[in-house]
């Protein structure tokens, strides 16, 4: 196991996470990776947020929650089924959905204009919590700009500095262009995690199987420094 001092000279581990903030499994899967995080306290992890767009034909406003459900699931009661499992999921997790607090779902492109931008600041992490908690367990919603000016002052951000953001075109490119890099990669559902550019996996995995695929990342570049 490495010393602190030699934790604090290793690069951290980058742990690309390939999500949509409109996606429940991917609050999971979040939850599951500070799991496996927790468990190798001596390796250092930088997460990253790499933009997908489960509904990228979403209209700016977002859509009417009972119609959105209607029209993905084909009906009510598909819809209760597969939210079920996922309140159930979360709940081992220590997640309590609300889905039943969310009027509308959102179109998440200002969110994740806005998880870029603080990522600059050294504050994307704690938006992206930020996010998910207020959609998922307050039913809040993440479309709609004034919501998250305030949300962006909950994450520690300005939230007149993530007004004049919003306000203008920044990082709306890199939205589309990272989902496309995404496709183009084979991804089509979320979540997925990629860790250290070479090592991926797919879904919202256990903390134990996250923490193996540390493991192989850590592993390859104690080979890499050896060669």
């Amino acid at each position: 196991m490495a010393s602190g001092m030699d934790r604090q000279h290793q690069p951290p581990i980058d742990v690309d996470f390939i999500a949509d903030l409109a996606c429940p499994w991917c609050y999971v899967g979040l939850i599951r990776l500070d799991g496996a995080r927790a468990s190798r306290p001596h390796l250092t992890i930088r997460l990253r947020w790499w933009p997908f767009l489960l509904n990228p034909q979403m209209p700016a406003e977002g859509m009417d929650r009972a119609s959105y459900l209607r029209a993905k699931f084909g009906g009510d009661a598909n819809a209760k089924q597969i939210y079920s499992r996922i309140v159930e999921a979360g709940r081992e997790d220590g997640i309590e959905f609300a889905f039943e607090r969310m009027a509308r779902t959102p179109n998440t492109v200002l969110a994740q204009r806005l998880v870029l931008n603080a990522e600059s600041q050294d504050r994307g992490e704690d938006l992206i919590r930020v996010l998910f908690r207020a959609l998922f367990q307050e039913g809040r919603d993440i479309g709609d700009p004034a919501t998250l000016i305030e949300l962006a002052g909950t994450a520690g951000l300005d939230p007149a500095a993530a007004e004049a953001f919003l306000q203008g075109p920044d990082q709306a490119d890199e939205i589309m262009a990272a989902h496309r890099r995404a496709e183009r990669l084979g991804v089509r559902g979320v979540p997925v995690f990629v860790v250290d550019r070479e090592h991926a996996i797919a879904g919202a995995q256990p903390p134990e199987v996250l923490a193996g695929l540390l493991d192989v990342a850590a592993s390859a570049r104690r080979v890499t420094a050896a060669e």
